[in-house]
């Protein structure tokens, strides 16, 4: 299966179009524009009924004790975990296309209704987690949102975008499920994967790096 990103190449920076958080000219963090990315796939295999998306940073810090700290460096040898940002379901065999935008097209605060959609069905990104508790920002965050790595992290974060060719035509997943759920859901259904990277960074001395 061959999957296509035409908003970065494998390998290559984010665009900050695609991202929730942009280094301003002053200061540590401002909201980017956070555009869900067109995503594209084509040669799956023979007995394909359904399609999956889940986009994931694996290197985000697995303590937020020094996380966004002045005066503090999120240390290279921290233990890393899994951080979601994408997390779609049910998408149907005759689909081969999500359209830029689709899934987002900016920030909201306290999030995005998870749900149905008509190319699928969509879970509750990590943001959820990362924002609760937060009386401006808390809330179920579904759908897409983009990389905002921390901006004193001594590493620049790899986004894998992995699309899943499944042997069903649904998985059952209800309510506010999350990229552990999907991928649990999927586990013995997956035909083939596919994946696409791109890096990002909000660390202004590794930014270079990252372009």
């Amino acid at each position: 299966m061959d999957i296509t990103l035409k908003a970065w190449a494998h390998g290559a920076s984010i665009p900050e179009k695609f991202a929730f958080g942009t280094i301003p000219a002053e200061g540590r963090f401002d909201t980017s524009d956070n555009i869900s990315p067109e995503i594209s796939w084509s040669n799956a295999p023979e007995g394909t009924k359904s399609f999956a998306v889940i986009m994931h940073d694996p290197d985000v810090p697995s303590s937020g004790e020094d996380v966004n700290q002045e005066g503090k460096t999120v240390p290279a040898d921290l233990p890393r975990v899994d951080l979601y940002h994408w997390v779609l379901v049910n998408i149907p065999a005759s689909t081969r296309e999500i359209a830029e935008g689709a899934d987002s097209l900016g920030v909201t605060p306290g999030g995005k209704t998870a749900g149905q959609r008509s190319y699928g069905k969509t879970g509750i990104n990590s943001y959820t987690d990362w924002f609760a508790g937060d009386p401006d920002k808390g809330g179920d965050y579904g759908g897409y949102d983009g990389p905002c790595p921390p901006w004193n992290d001594s590493i620049i974060h790899q986004y894998h975008v992995t699309v899943y060719a499944l042997d069903v035509e649904t998985v059952e997943l209800e309510g506010t499920f999350t990229g552990a759920d999907a991928l649990a859901a999927i586990k013995g259904h997956v035909l083939v994967e596919e994946s696409h990277m791109g890096t990002y960074s909000m660390n202004r001395d590794l930014r270079f790096q990252a372009e």
